[in-house]
């Protein structure tokens, strides 16, 4: 026979497990020192800018 088991420490062993899982990721996605913030913010404007200046300007049309 198998034993039983406290259905409500399992499910706070769960809980516990999503929690840890989501500070994990949370850590990974905000725990970004400054300098890291403003490098990334750098190379983002270098391209955007480069996007920019290799777009070609459109002739206006002649429909009126």
């Amino acid at each position: 026979m198998t034993t039983p088991i406290n259905l409500n420490k399992a499910r706070k062993a769960k809980a516990k497990t999503e929690a840890e899982q989501r500070a994990k990721e949370n850590r990974a996605k905000f725990g970004r020192t400054k300098s890291d913030k403003e490098l990334e913010a750098a190379k983002a404007e270098k391209l955007a800018k480069l996007t920019e200046a290799h777009k070609r300007d459109r002739p206006e049309s002649k429909d009126g």
